[in-house]
């Protein structure tokens, strides 16, 4: 604990809360679409926000200590996803049944190792431009969101080349700033919207059955080991960190079986998220960015508790301020990793096609654009390593 008081600095701190912000602002979201498509209880929607929230907390807090690298935890993207369409057939109760099944084959593959094998021999040019890939469109969101506040975006974005200039490990801070400022100068801050209420959590008896392991638990655990696990190692990597990926893949999967009856859906390695702590804007050093992680698993915790307290805060706030805020926060993210995914002569074509096949978001056969994109840049990569000795060594030696 010493250590960690030693290595905090206001710009981790700031990195690890907004971390945990964007990822309440947006893929919250999804939760509320299923949970509406399921006519869910408020009750249950509560529980289920607390129980991703506290999972998230305590395993990111627990392995970034253990490990000294900022690990971020969150809950399934692509599995929320899944579900808007699963819940309403299958129900809650064998939806819960499903999650364990999901969770029981992820620690398999944790325990086993096997993913380790795969990241070992993953280019690093491919993980980079998987991670440009992913974040490209929380990039161009800033300019998506100028038409609507065209004020509180240009101020938010000035602020963010002015500080880049003079002090760029508090850009994001001074971002936050301004777009806070703003916000309330132009009277754009809902204060009516806030309200305070504890989340409480209930339980959910599971009920197992074949229709929602084959329709739900497979797919779940598929989605999240390709479109979460494997562009959030791609993260770690691209930003030095080597730390092994089983023991994150088994902790997660024994946090979600636990929080499973209380509605946790999945928790995995966060990508998008982890490149505000994985970067230079958390800290220069890379030794001190695990605190960035703590103290967004610290702000996970208060979140989760404070249940409906937290949907009214993003409500008050205009939706161009988060789309901004994650937007800007980013642009160091998505340069660093383009600049790794383009750097290679050799692999170069690989990290382009990895980059723009999951930029483009496709999604096809129930498997999300990390998925497709990591699977073109594999095989760009193989095709063009074929190429005779000779032509190699032209290539490096004229890039």
């Amino acid at each position: 604990m010493k250590d960690l008081f030693k290595d905090c600095s206001m710009s981790a701190i700031v990195a690890g809360c907004i971390a945990t912000l964007i990822s309440y602002a947006g893929p919250l979201v999804i939760i509320f679409h299923a949970a509406e498509a399921a006519t869910l209880s408020h009750g249950l929607l509560s529980s289920w926000v607390w129980a991703v929230s506290m999972g998230s907390a305590v395993l990111g807090g627990v392995l970034s200590l253990r490990y000294r690298v900022p690990v971020v935890i969150a809950w399934s993207i692509p599995g929320s996803a899944l579900l808007v369409t699963a819940l309403p057939q299958l129900g809650i109760e064998q939806a819960v049944g499903a999650y364990l099944v999901a969770n029981l084959f992820l620690l398999l593959i944790g325990i086993s190792g096997a993913f380790d094998r795969i990241i070992a021999h993953l280019p690093g040019s491919i993980a980079a431009g998987m991670q440009a890939g992913i974040l490209f469109s929380f990039g161009t969101e800033v300019f998506r969101a100028l038409p609507t506040q065209p004020v509180l975006v240009l101020a938010m974005f000035v602020a963010y080349l002015l500080m880049r200039r003079v002090q760029p490990r508090y850009a994001v801070a001074a971002v936050l700033c301004v777009g806070a400022a703003v916000t309330v100068a132009s009277g754009a801050f809902r204060s009516e919207a806030l309200v305070l209420q504890l989340a409480t959590p209930q339980w959910i008896t599971p009920q197992f059955s074949l229709p929602a392991v084959f329709s739900l638990a497979l797919p779940m655990a598929l989605v999240v080991l390709t479109g979460q696990f494997m562009p959030g190692m791609a993260v770690l990597r691209t930003a030095g960190y080597s730390t092994p990926a089983s023991p994150l893949i088994s902790a997660s999967a024994l946090g979600g079986a636990l929080l499973a009856p209380f509605g946790c859906h999945g928790l995995n390695l966060a990508a998008v998220t982890a490149s505000l702590c994985t970067g230079h804007e958390a800290h220069e050093d890379p030794r001190r960015r695990y605190v960035a992680a703590v103290c967004g698993s610290v702000l996970y915790l208060l979140l989760g508790i404070a249940g409906a307290t937290l949907m009214s805060l993003f409500a008050a706030f205009p939706a161009a301020l988060i789309a901004a805020l994650a937007g800007l926060a980013l642009y160091g993210a998505i340069s660093e990793a383009l600049a790794r995914s383009l750097a290679e002569p050799v692999e170069r074509d690989a990290g382009l096609f990895t980059f723009l096949v999951t930029a483009s978001g496709v999604s096809f056969l129930g498997l999300s654009a990390a998925f497709w994109g990591l699977l073109f840049g594999l095989l760009a990569h193989a095709l063009l390593r074929w190429r005779r000795p000779q032509v190699l060594g032209a290539l490096r030696r004229n890039p």
